[in-house]
């Protein structure tokens, strides 16, 4: 019936005609309008008044009618930009009824650009300029520093001042010594043309194979996902860029997805090499004013490729024709807060509906395209071995039990005897513990009270370089105290258990000779800085490297010949049932860090569990092994990917009425029995209070054939939670905090 209803309305409407506009506002309903003067297209981007309001909202059918038509308010104006195409129309509302997110909220992700419907006009930018002031002052280094920080981009006036928090006055001061380059230029420009022939590498016998096979999916125009898997180090890089090129060929647009913003300055250099330009950039490190541009510019068919984080995916292509998901089994690929939707499988929704092409690129897939691969859902292609005379790392374990250590030390001597042989050959070392900070817990030793955050029921980490104590919940920050906050007792509170900042304190007293760097994400002002350093280590600019989980994402260190990981058993704790698959695939990502260019890597891994059959699986490097224990225990358990499962979490100010909410909803779980559905709880959440909310869990499993997400819609109308209570729904939940 809807098909038959959209197939008759008609795609223009005249002035005057009622329209249907869907808009930002948080109403979860479409509104009715009068087209405006001259009328308007089906998908167009609008301007509507809302109350005394004007916000932006797109024509998405005819009107319902059925009141008194004279009290319909009209269209203000039509946006210049192009219409909304079908094919994002209906990602959207596919995406909604997925995630169950009100299509409003979806719309808000798909116009996430500022000043849509400004008009076409020149406009005043600044960049960074060949000039030096005549004197140095705080204001003035402030903006020398966020213009070098975004690499040349440019900003509006308002935009860098309000970046640098300083006047306006400032900037024009620096115009007139020609540090800032103040130039007129339309609002929005095409991208420079990308050659699909430019210059292309000479690819090995297997990658020539994989590309021709990729190729081929791009020129058929039609949908199909491919699980690209290849050691780390075999190139999978060039061969989706061969299929990039075939895409720029056949006149469609490419999407890269990449999980972490530091990877995109090395990814942009190589697409650079290989096309002859520089792609779109769409991130949170992009400045407001390319932000627009972009979505203008990919609306309009001005950007070819895009590289960008998970919300790239929401922007209004002209013709898509590849996705490719980079690193796909990351977990940053999962949006936790707003709506909460996984960009791996939303990436594969959106190349069904507009014919293109998915690529899901990783050396240790998850466990979901895993299986989709083993059942023929997906194409599988395999890249075995490194590329050019690099070979994989050999791995080993160290037995900590065996390692009596000082409770003040984490790294043990044979693993120190290894990171100084390495650094003597001129070799670089690369020491890995998945916690940020300086200690996980602060405790006090006259009472034993740990440090809480004052909003979260979780403990602070202390975070040494910044001199203060942080909540890694809410974003928290105090002073650390030279009192204990229990019991007043003085200078009595110790940190407790290493983070990537103590292992870097005790690196350097081990090797004071040595030149150590950390890589934390949350140690760096900006993604430019953490890109800088990332470059340096790339050139020798270090011996050791102490790093956290970023340090696992795709980066290249010709030097790096031994991984050691301080803690391999970290996250085979708790109960998530996801916990041997990412352990598996974060030891697998870190070891394949070392021994990438002509010299043999190692990566040894300290244990207090080598025995336990993850340890296992990773040192004998039978990941066919491993993946079919692990599904074989999955389908047993009827969880993910062979059943279906939703998070429920209900938070409020107050701590029972979560608790009493929850208990009514187990009890009138009837539209959920009807489709063989549980639900288990409610339970406090593992962290049960979140910036001064309190949270119960619950959770509902179903078998994969079940109609969740219609049996969920029914259940949750059932209850009208008020005032300050808030329920969120989580399908395929990643994390069960």
């Amino acid at each position: 019936m809807a098909a038959q209803k959209q197939q008759a309305e008609p795609e223009f409407f005249e002035s005057g005609a009622l329209v249907g506009v869907l808009t930002t506002q948080p109403l979860d309903r479409v509104l009715d309008y009068k087209a405006p003067e001259g009328g308007c297209w089906r998908g167009a981007f609008v301007e509507v008044p809302l109350g005394p309001r004007k916000v932006l909202g797109v024509v998405w059918g005819a009107g319902q009618g059925g009141y008194d038509l004279a009290k319909v308010r009209t269209v203000l104006k039509v946006l210049d930009v192009a219409p909304m195409r079908d094919e994002l129309k209906q990602f959207l509302e596919r995406s909604a009824d997925y995630t169950l997110t009100p299509l409003t909220a979806m719309l808000r992700l798909a116009t996430r650009a500022p000043g849509l419907g400004d008009p076409p006009s020149m406009q005043k930018i600044y960049r960074l300029g060949a000039g030096e002031p005549d004197r140095t002052t705080a204001a003035r280094t402030k903006v020398i520093e966020v213009l070098k920080d975004y690499g040349g981009l440019a900003f509006t006036l308002k935009e860098l001042a309000e970046m640098a928090d300083v006047s306006t006055s400032v900037v024009k001061g620096l115009v007139k010594q020609n540090v800032v380059l103040e130039e007129d230029r339309p609002r929005d420009l095409p991208f420079p043309r990308m050659h699909h022939d430019h210059a292309g590498k000479t690819l090995t016998d297997a990658q020539a194979e994989a590309s021709a096979q990729l190729r081929a999916g791009v020129a058929s125009h039609e949908y199909g996902t491919t699980l690209l898997r290849g050691v780390t180090g075999s190139g999978k890089t060039e061969v989706y860029l061969e299929a990039v090129a075939e895409c720029l060929a056949q006149g469609r647009q490419a999407l890269v997805l990449l999980p972490e913003i530091a990877l995109t300055a090395e990814f942009l250099t190589r697409v650079e090499a290989r096309f002859g330009a520089k792609p779109a950039e769409w991130h949170s490190g992009v400045t407001m004013t390319e932000r627009r541009r972009i979505w203008k510019m990919v609306g309009q068919g001005g950007a070819q490729m895009v590289i960008g984080a998970r919300s790239a995916l929401f922007l209004p292509y002209q013709n898509l024709g590849l996705i490719v998901v980079d690193e796909e089994h990351d977990t940053s690929y999962k949006q936790e807060e707003g709506v909460l939707y996984n960009a791996r499988d939303m990436a594969v929704l959106r190349a069904h509906l507009c014919g293109a092409q998915v690529v899901l690129a990783s050396a240790t897939p998850s466990l979901e395209s895993w299986v989709n691969a083993d059942q023929g859902k997906y194409r599988k292609i395999e890249l075995v071995s490194r590329y050019g005379p690099s070979v994989m790392p050999d791995m080993r374990a160290l037995d900590m039990r065996q390692d009596k250590l000082p409770s003040n030390r984490w790294i043990s001597n044979r693993l120190r005897d290894e990171v100084l042989a390495r650094v003597a050959k001129g070799e670089q070392a690369l020491l890995f513990i998945n916690r940020r900070g300086y200690a996980p817990v602060t405790i006090c030793r006259a009472c034993g009270h740990q440090i809480a955050c004052d909003v979260c029921d979780a403990r602070m980490v202390e975070h040494r370089f910044l001199k203060r104590l942080m909540c890694h919940q809410c974003g928290e920050t105090k002073p650390v105290p030279t009192t204990c906050p229990n019991c007043a007792a003085e200078d009595r509170l110790a940190p407790v258990g290493p983070g990537v900042e103590r292992l870097a304190e005790e690196a350097t007293e081990l090797f004071p000779d040595a030149r150590v760097v950390t890589l934390s994400s949350d140690m760096f002002g900006s993604a430019r800085a953490l890109k800088e350093q990332i470059a340096q280590i790339a050139q020798g600019g270090a011996d050791i490297i102490i790093g956290t989980q970023l340090v696992a994402k795709g980066h290249n260190f010709p030097l790096l010949t031994l991984v050691g990981v301080i803690d391999a058993d970290l996250g085979l704790q708790g109960s998530d049932l996801r916990a041997a698959e990412r352990t598996f695939q974060l030891m697998r990502q870190v070891a394949g860090r070392a021994g990438r260019s002509e010299r043999k890597g190692v990566a040894i891994m300290q244990s207090y569990q080598p025995e336990h059959p993850v340890i296992r699986a990773i040192l004998a490097g039978d990941e066919e092994g491993f993946w079919r224990a692990e599904a074989d225990q999955r389908r047993l358990a009827g969880v993910p990917p062979y059943g279906r499962m939703a998070g429920i979490v209900i938070s409020a100010p107050d701590a029972q009425a979560p608790f009493d909410l929850g208990a009514e909803m187990a009890r009138r779980d009837g539209p959920l029995r009807a489709i063989g559905a549980q639900v288990f709880g409610p339970a406090p959440a593992p962290i049960a209070r979140i910036r001064g909310r309190h949270r119960v869990r619950l959770l509902v499993k179903a078998e994969k054939a079940a109609p969740l997400q219609r049996a969920l819609t029914q259940w949750l109308a059932q209850f009208r939670p008020g005032g300050q209570m808030r329920i969120s729904v989580d399908i395929d939940p990643q994390s069960f905090l």
